[in-house]
């Protein structure tokens, strides 16, 4: 192993990556850009790379499917050394997300999606069908958005098609370079919980680059803290990291708030969550509005005919009204099973709520969740934070799965 190393188990021989002593040196510069390292990334994970500006953590992804060539050292997917395969041919079988989606203008979102099945040479109809079933795993209708283009789209929507387009023909790896940094922070977690459920599904093993600590707590499996040069400082899971930084460098990353940054690691799905009374559109309003006075409540959440979330009325709004709308209110706060405690939090905050609506992988609604609970979260999280405190056990090591060896700081 190299001085700038680490290794992790992987479960599938087929997907890990291995990056051995790789060295990115460009011509003019005093000091590398990517310095001797060796990191292993396991099958079927998420793999976060963070680090400050200029540290080499993109030039490090692109090095992986070569887009940038490597100047010493070996890379393998399995136990194949991709530095033997053709670049274009290496690139058709890694999935690949940029920020924007990196669409095709003048391509519908149906062809963007079929660009490499179609290189692959798949019969039309088969890539119809892959278009389609793609489509519906990013959560966007077949029908509305197969023919439409990337300038009728949200930004969010864009980021979604190139999610699908690099999964299209079912690539063993993708590499995503801070895709949704461009976006805005609510269609960013929401783009953050898309890409959780997808993984659930599809468990592919993803690398991903982000300025963002908060985004590498809540998507990583593994997170990789990289100095200049891509020298790794740290590399653990997001527990480990929160709770034993290797060092001051690593301290100083992660930035004020690590007690709260702690509600990332827990999800909607494991705290309880309250009832609600529901409504479904076209009911007597004065008939739903007896049934939240009779449980006490303030508001009824408006359910369609596949019980997701339309509307959340409160008592003065459907005393206003004689029948119940089917008109969607696009503010609804709403979150996942699958959101951080943290972004419940924000979503609760932005909507001045006090609560937000829950729903799950096919978007119905299961619950709401508090302030309340969350703050509960929060006081466990401390006093769980001061017994680690009063631990004894050595803090900065890196043991268990992952080992790292000799890594710099």
């Amino acid at each position: 192993m190299s001085k700038n190393s680490s290794t992790a188990t992987g479960t599938s021989v087929s997907s890990r990556i291995l990056l051995d002593a790789v060295t990115k040196h460009y011509p003019g510069q005093s000091k590398p850009a990517v310095d001797g390292i060796t990191l292993e990334i396991p099958a079927g994970k998420i793999v976060m790379l963070v680090g400050p500006s200029g540290c080499g953590k993109t030039t490090t992804l692109k090095m992986i499917n070569r887009l940038i060539e490597p100047t010493e050292g070996r890379i393998t997917l399995g136990d194949e050394d991709v530095t033997n395969i053709d670049g274009d041919q290496l690139r058709r079988r890694m999935g690949y997300v940029i920020q924007a989606g990196g669409l095709f203008p003048h391509m519908t979102v149906a062809a963007n999606i079929a660009i490499v099945p179609k290189m692959l040479g798949w019969s039309k109809e088969k890539i119809k069908n892959r278009v389609d079933e793609l489509l519906e795993l990013v959560s966007l209708e077949p029908a509305m958005y197969r023919d439409r283009y990337p300038r009728e789209l949200s930004g969010g929507q864009q980021q979604r098609v190139g999610v699908a387009r690099a999964l299209a023909a079912d690539p063993p790896v993708l590499l995503m370079d801070e895709p949704f940094g461009a976006v805005d922070p609510i269609t960013r977690q929401r783009l953050q919980d898309e890409l959780l459920r997808i993984q659930e599904e599809v468990q592919k093993t993803i690398v991903f680059v982000t300025h963002d600590f908060d985004e590498a707590v809540k998507l990583g499996d593994w997170i990789v803290v990289f100095s200049e040069g891509a020298h790794i400082v740290q590399y653990d899971t997001p527990e480990r990291i929160l709770n034993e930084p290797a060092s001051s460098f690593v301290e100083d990353f992660i930035g004020a708030g690590a007690g709260l940054k702690q509600l990332t690691l827990n999800r909607v799905r494991d705290v309880e969550l309250a009832e609600a009374v529901t409504g479904s559109p076209g009911e007597m309003a004065q008939d739903v509005l007896a049934r939240v006075k009779e449980a006490g409540d303030g508001h009824a959440v408006i359910l369609d005919e596949n019980r997701r979330p339309l509307s959340w009325p409160s008592r003065r709004q459907l005393s206003r009204l004689e029948t119940i709308p089917a008109t969607p209110d696009a503010a609804i706060p709403l979150v996942t099973q699958g959101s951080t405690l943290s972004d419940a939090l924000d979503t609760m905050l932005v909507s001045s709520a006090g609560a937000a609506l829950v729903t799950d992988r096919r978007r119905s609604f299961v619950g709401v969740i508090t302030v309340e609970v969350v703050m509960e979260a929060i006081t466990r999280s401390r006093k769980a934070s001061a017994m680690a405190n009063d631990n004894d056990s050595p803090v900065g090591t890196n043991t268990g799965t992952i080992e790292v060896q000799g890594g710099t700081t």
